[in-house]
């Protein structure tokens, strides 16, 4: 079935513009057919595709290397180790992601239960100020930055 620029775009979730930029770059697996008037004809397979190629690129694998991993699809049996490794690469990429992201909530969560209980104990006005810096102050900020070395 074909599929015009703008029920992609609708069905992706990718604005006109960028199904263009995905285009200019050569971001999709087989090359955007036309009609004789100029007008972009998309199939299914393109939609599979871009669901792919946004997972990508919201996962951080740079243009560049996604158009490496095109090539090498584009090249056919014979290749599949290349891919491999490309893929395992950027999967370690989101490990390493998923793992910077988990210590960030961890500090969060310890950070809104150090606000919680001091609201609910009416002690929020001992939460660490900046222009007011004292020892009980700058004692829970320590609290607030390494929630691992105890606190609440």
């Amino acid at each position: 079935m074909d599929l015009g620029i703008g029920e992609v775009a609708e069905r992706s979730g990718l604005s006109v513009h960028a199904l263009r930029f995905y285009e200019r770059e050569g971001l999709f697996a087989n090359p955007v057919r036309r009609l004789s008037n100029g007008r972009r004809i998309y199939h299914e397979e393109d939609l599979e595709w871009l669901a792919i190629c946004t997972k990508l690129r919201s996962s951080g694998m740079s243009l560049a290397t996604i158009r490496q991993y095109i090539e090498l699809v584009r090249q056919g049996p014979g290749n599949e180790h290349e891919r491999l490794e490309l893929l395992r690469r950027h999967e370690n990429h989101v490990e390493a992601q998923i793992r910077e992201l988990q210590e960030t909530l961890d500090v969060m969560r310890h950070k809104v239960r150090i606000y919680q209980d001091h609201v609910v104990r009416g002690e929020a006005d001992r939460l660490w100020n900046p222009s007011h810096p004292d020892a009980a102050a700058q004692a829970t900020t320590h609290q607030e930055c390494h929630p691992s070395e105890g606190g609440t």
